[in-house]
């Protein structure tokens, strides 16, 4: 499946995209802070490619404009050990991440954006979760502008990935929030 935005072909992750993604994900200000590691070589990133990125519904965020895979969407339904108490079966879980060069373009969350579209229109999904761990504050800001609301904290997490423990934020959408939402900005362009 691919999608595609004003600016973003969404698409399923490519071998060839392996140079690409150690571009960016080598970078020590990306992984860490969304709990992975930074990539180590082209190899290591085809590795993950291959494993971690070829998982359903995950997808490269291209630009439109240069064909280049600059970060990473995931829709994830499996209740995972983040919050399995709280995530319904009819809920998901986004993650994300994109290249520092392009932090504070508004790509990400149009990206995001562009998969609530589909997880409430085409997957009948009633909620979408996301999260972020305590001080990223670009990953809590991606959230507030795509309509998340402040959920809970947990403390003591483990970060596997990391050898670490940390405090992590967790955000939720419903369907009626993101309906809302649209309502209230469609009222706003009409008043102008």
């Amino acid at each position: 499946m691919e999608f595609q935005t004003e600016r973003l072909i969404l698409r399923a992750w490519q071998d060839s995209d392996a140079e690409s993604l150690f571009k960016y994900a080598k970078n020590p200000n990306i992984g860490p802070k969304a709990g992975w590691q930074p990539h180590t070589s082209v190899e290591n990133s085809l590795e993950i490619i291959r494993t971690v990125l070829s998982a359903d519904k995950t997808y490269a965020v291209m630009l439109k404009e240069t064909g280049e895979a600059i970060g990473s969407v995931g829709i994830m339904t499996l209740r995972s050990e983040i919050r399995s108490a709280e995530m319904a079966e009819n809920e998901c879980e986004i993650g994300y991440w994109i290249g520092e060069p392009f932090w504070g373009q508004g790509l990400i969350p149009e990206a995001v954006q562009e998969l609530l579209r589909y997880v409430f229109e085409n997957m009948r999904l009633s909620a979408v979760w996301c999260g972020y761990f305590d001080g990223n504050e670009k990953s809590r800001r991606v959230q507030e502008k795509c309509g998340f609301v402040y959920h809970h904290t947990e403390h003591n997490k483990p970060v596997p990935l990391l050898n670490d423990i940390r405090t992590e934020h967790f955000t939720r959408i419903t369907f009626e929030d993101l309906e809302k939402r649209t309502a209230s900005v469609q009222m706003e362009i009409d008043r102008m």
